[in-house]
């Protein structure tokens, strides 16, 4: 009969008994226990070893005891007694010794595959977890498989773990076949090898043509393997009630920049899912980028309307409930400060709870418009008691308020401050880089930007903003073409990078190829810096009455757009 280390208490308590019942008399019989006294005892000086701060004795001690007994419970003390003590390796031989005892334990060798993991030897995973699936139960061997890249997420060597799982998970068949190239796929992608893993998409995809998972994979590989989004496109044409998924797909395109096709998708899920305040919010706070001022109020209107209602639901449900209401007001704020109506702007303001920086910003923005700028400034200081994000988040806030108010000299010494007090942050140097260049301090810019680039090797922006400023300025040209060409390989379809791929192109010389990557940026962002580009390369291309149709669509959009106003000047094209 096996004994587990719970039952130590209780031997303790018999021993005592026996103690009495030797003192007392016979009384009633008592039943033998399993566990002779050799072994108890020297259950209990582990024990007793290990409360006595010695757990390396006391690692020995009961490990020696499961292995005699092959007790699976005493095993899984033992490889704990090893982890909190963070010894790894000795659980790591404490787990094969539970193996050796119990060969048929699918515990033991799920715990050597996770110890593995732990221990980042992923050479040493596809025996145990060969044997994992082929002893555990049929329903569990997909959890296990699909269980891996996150087990392997914080891996050294990510390319060494999928080298190390692709033979094994290559192996599978019928029902283990897609959860495997689910997994194979996840593991490519944490390697950097983007065509693999949509090599394997493609194939799951295939394997399961009403799966999730496929989609799944898709939608993250969107931002790095623009050749994903055809899978996605594909399934929303064959299953257009996939809502979900359509609302995924959505967000990826504002993530990559891309909101005239976002505003496409929601839309259509306002369409399908009218009683849904989230598509609806997202719908207004897409069109308020594109400038779209009367639909995005009629989007967010419709979304308080159904978060005006009330409903029932859990402590979640409802804080998100009131975070969208605060948002949709916030957004009806913004609206009206666009249209000049400030007296509704500060309307829709009291319609908002709280004292965050987002709040605090819109009531800056609106003293700021009233000439109010010292004390839109006062609004926006942290709290002396402030964390550091909150801080930082201030510093930026202000710094924000000062660009729109063309202060850049202003903006530049809040950023340099915010730089000084946040050593070594990328995102801050970055945005005083591209306060040095509206300045004109292009040689201070570069430097810093290349320190953002040192600081964060996969920054897409750094790299995109240097390379641009170099077309924009006409200068160093084939380099501004690499610093780009390394941007759209860290972000390749993003709206604003190949815009400025665009732009060096047409300053190389090349028209054909200028005039259609800059369709292609407009098509996806149609942002009037972008729309100066392009209308400037059709005018010098000879299509000028696109070129006009170009500017007058940017111009009823954003009229003050300092680009598009200098271009329009410059070639004389009347608004």
């Amino acid at each position: 009969m096996p004994f587990t280390v719970r039952r130590i208490a209780c031997a303790a308590a018999l021993l005592v008994g026996l103690h009495a019942h030797a003192q007392e008399g016979p009384s009633t019989p008592f039943t033998n226990s399993a566990m002779d006294a050799p072994l108890f005892y020297q259950l209990l000086i582990g024990e007793l070893e290990l409360s006595g701060g010695q757990a390396g004795v006391a690692f020995q001690v009961l490990l020696d005891a499961a292995r005699r007994t092959g007790d699976e419970e005493l095993f899984k003390r033992v490889v704990n007694i090893a982890l909190q003590a963070r010894a790894g390796d000795q659980a790591l031989m404490a787990a094969r010794g539970w193996t050796e005892a119990v060969p048929s334990s699918v515990e033991a060798h799920q715990t050597i595959v996770q110890l593995l993991a732990l221990l980042n030897k992923p050479a040493e995973v596809p025996q145990p977890l060969q044997a994992l699936l082929r002893l555990a139960p049929a329903d569990q061997r997909p959890g296990f498989i699909a269980s891996l890249p996150r087990l392997f997420q914080r891996a050294s060597d990510p390319k060494a773990v999928l080298a190390a799982l692709a033979p094994v998970l290559q192996a599978q068949t019928g029902p283990l076949k897609p959860p495997a190239l689910f997994t194979e796929a996840r593991l490519a992608m944490n390697a950097g090898d983007n065509a693999r893993a949509l090599a394997l998409t493609r194939e799951l995809a295939a394997a399961q043509p009403d799966g999730d998972d496929a989609m799944q994979l898709a939608v993250d590989l969107m931002p790095v393997e623009p050749q994903a989004e055809s899978l996605i496109t594909a399934r929303l044409a064959q299953k257009p009630d996939q809502h979900a998924l359509r609302q995924a797909y959505g967000r990826t395109l504002i993530k990559a920049q891309r909101p005239a096709d976002a505003v496409r998708e929601f839309r259509l899920l306002t369409e399908a899912t009218p009683d849904n305040p989230a598509v609806w919010l997202a719908l207004g706070a897409i069109e308020l980028e594109l400038k779209h001022l009367p639909a995005a109020e009629a989007a967010l209107r419709e979304s308080l309307k159904r978060l005006d209602t009330p409903a029932a639901g859990s402590d979640a449900e409802i804080k998100a409930r009131a975070d969208g209401r605060q948002s949709a007001w916030l957004m009806l704020s913004r609206v009206a400060e666009q249209r000049g109506d400030l007296k509704a702007a500060e309307a829709a303001l009291l319609k908002v709870d709280g004292s965050g920086i987002d709040v605090k910003y819109r009531r800056a923005s609106l003293l700021a418009r009233q000439g109010k700028l010292l004390d839109a400034r006062k609004l926006l200081q942290p709290d002396a008691d402030a964390s550091d994000a909150d801080a930082r988040a201030a510093m930026l806030a202000e710094a924000q308020l000062l660009r729109e108010q063309r202060d850049f000299a202003g903006a530049a010494a809040v950023l340099k401050a915010a730089t000084e007090r946040f050593a070594g942050d990328a995102d801050l140097i970055y945005e005083q880089a591209m306060m040095s260049e509206k300045l004109g301090r292009f040689d201070e810019m570069e430097a810093l930007l290349r320190k953002v680039i040192e600081l964060k090797a996969d920054h897409p922006h750094a790299y995109n903003a240097l390379g641009y400023s170099f077309a924009d300025r006409n200068v160093r040209l084939p380099e501004a073409k690499e610093l780009i060409e390394r941007a759209l390989q860290l972000a390749p379809g993003e709206a604003f990078i190949i815009d400025s791929m665009g732009w060096v192109e047409f300053r190389l010389g090349n028209l054909p190829e200028a005039t259609k990557l800059l369709r292609q940026a407009y098509a996806g962002q149609p942002d009037a810096e972008v729309a100066a580009h392009l209308g400037e390369v059709l005018w010098v291309s000879g299509a000028q009455d696109e070129a006009r149709k170009v500017f007058a669509e940017a111009a009823q959009r954003d009229a003050d757009n300092e680009a598009l106003r200098e271009v329009m000047g410059r070639l004389k094209v009347k608004p």
